[in-house]
């Protein structure tokens, strides 16, 4: 019974799973208080652009895939060639709200946050050799039949094996701080490293780290290459699962990416891992 249910340290996606629309008891305002949750949560629709936007958006995905270093004019031609009809600041537009940033080499030009400290970058030169010696996270943009999400993931850098993954409709740092939190029901890693995007940049991310004696390493700016690992999981992610279903509620979203990392996890073998599976080297399982 929802009744009985108390809050859950869990995603938004997984608490609005939780209700029961028409409970003979409880109403659905009273089971959004039993799970910690808001109504308009739970009443949320993902965020809706024009069927012609959408269409843009996914075919600057799939681009920036495959040229991460287009910025916004890059991406204008680009988008011309497949002759849709955008300007610059449309193309700015959409890249912002898909939280995409051409990758390369450029100067600080402007003046980060105080209270949003900036850690080096740890990996140079490293060898991952071992599981829980680096983690990593990330956020990347899911598109839907009717709207978009963004999705977190925490992944082990030896073994590939995902540790924890949420959704939200928003870029804000809640989501992430719960993936982290989630990850550590495996353990905990020597390193942890992330881009400098704000998500992960806030005191609040940081501690969860530093509280548990773990090493923050962040990605130079603009450096194509420091957070390989997730960026090929997105890869991945993207080509196998995303481009080949089109989901049109969030719950058929989480349904579908639950299900595929327990396929990526335990079933997809990887050439790089000797054609074991993540969880057969997390786990040391014997293939």
């Amino acid at each position: 019974m929802i009744g009985l249910k108390k809050k859950q340290a869990c995603s938004v996606t997984e608490k609005r799973e939780i209700i029961e629309p028409g409970h003979e008891q409880l109403s659905i305002e009273k089971q959004c208080e039993l799970v910690g949750m808001s109504r308009s949560s739970y009443y949320y629709k993902p965020r809706c652009e024009s069927q012609e936007n959408l269409s843009i958006m996914l075919a600057m995905d799939k681009q920036y895939l495959e040229t991460p270093f287009y910025g916004v004019e890059k991406m204008r031609e680009h988008l011309r060639s497949l002759e849709y009809v955008v300007n610059t600041k449309r193309v700015r537009r959409l890249m912002r709200l898909m939280g995409l940033e051409a990758i390369y080499c450029k100067p600080r030009l402007s003046i980060p946050d105080k209270e949003h400290k900036k850690y080096p970058y740890l990996l140079r030169g490293v060898a991952i050799n071992r599981i829980d010696q680096v983690w990593s996270t990330d956020i990347t943009f899911i598109l839907m039949k009717n709207g978009f999400m963004y999705l977190t993931a925490v992944i082990d850098w030896h073994s590939r094996y995902v540790l924890s993954w949420k959704l939200s409709n928003s870029l804000d740092g809640a989501f992430c701080m719960e993936a982290l939190e989630e990850s550590f029901v495996h353990g905990k890693p020597e390193i942890f490293n992330t881009d400098q995007g704000s998500q992960f940049t806030s005191t609040k991310f940081t501690s969860m780290l530093i509280d548990r004696e773990i090493k923050v390493s962040m990605d130079g700016r603009g450096r194509a290459l420091d957070n390989v690992f997730v960026e090929r999981l997105w890869r991945t992610v993207k080509y196998e699962y995303v481009y080949l279903h089109s989901q049109e509620t969030v719950r058929e979203l989480y349904d579908g990416l639950k299900e595929y990392f327990e396929f990526y996890n335990n079933r997809r073998v990887h050439q790089a891992l000797g054609y074991k599976t993540p969880a057969d080297v997390y786990f040391k399982r014997e293939s």
